[in-house]
């Protein structure tokens, strides 16, 4: 196979889901580019985890770039005024107040900005439909019709170099990623899922990621070591 076309942009966040694509894509065989946003989120230290996990995976490249959606607001991620919910507050039948609105879009589109300057064959996104929070932007249906688009949109795509968006996790519970990321050697103390983490990067053991997070660990039969404040 040609090298360039095993290069990958992974969209690294920081957290659990994002660690586990970042170490799949290197399983793969891929060249590994990390994309990181710091778009005005509550907790900042998530991307210490990114840069952190960056330098151990080796990968070739790691950008942080700046994004200020909170400059839009409409989400709890990114706008103080509305309330982050806590055990279980949000209704379950809604999208949640933790969807930034528009996130995977603006993040994806830079991330195939990047890819095509890159040759890249791949963009990996660490998105789910079984163990999710309900954002519109993580169905399987969403990923399909963004792929679309890009090889539409692109000079690569037009030439026939065609772009995958890879989404490894969209099947898996939250368990079964752990247990995956745990062959793989990801030491998950090293990652930062919760909304809004404390400097330190210890979890408020409370919020919808928390949760997901903490019942993913009890799925996988495996201690969850995240420091809780």
């Amino acid at each position: 196979m040609n090298s360039i076309k095993t290069k990958a942009v992974i969209l690294l966040s920081g957290g659990l889901d994002s660690a586990t694509v970042l170490e799949m894509a290197k399983e793969q065989g891929y060249d590994c580019y990390a994309l990181s946003f710091d778009y005005g989120q509550r907790s900042l230290v998530e991307l210490d985890a990114a840069r952190a996990l960056a330098s151990a995976a080796g990968v070739v490249e790691h950008k942080v770039l700046r994004m200020p959606l909170e400059d839009f607001g409409g989400s709890a991620l990114t706008d103080d005024s509305i309330a982050m919910p806590e055990d279980g507050e949000q209704d379950e039948s809604e999208v949640p107040v933790t969807y930034v609105p528009a996130r995977n879009t603006v993040f994806l589109s830079l991330a195939l900005g990047w890819a095509e300057v890159l040759e890249a064959s791949a963009i990996f996104i660490g998105v789910n439909s079984v163990d999710y929070s309900g954002y519109p932007d993580c169905r399987p249906e969403y990923i399909e019709a963004f792929e679309k688009m890009a090889n539409l949109a692109t000079r690569a795509g037009i030439e026939g170099n065609k772009l995958t968006i890879a989404t490894p996790l969209m099947t898996l519970t939250k368990g079964e990623i752990i247990q995956r990321g745990i062959a793989l050697g990801i030491d998950y103390k090293k990652t930062v899922s919760c909304y809004q983490a404390d400097a330190r990067g210890y979890a408020c053991n409370h919020c919808d990621s928390c949760k997901l997070r903490k019942e993913g660990f009890v799925q996988a039969g495996i201690e969850d070591q995240t420091h809780y404040f």
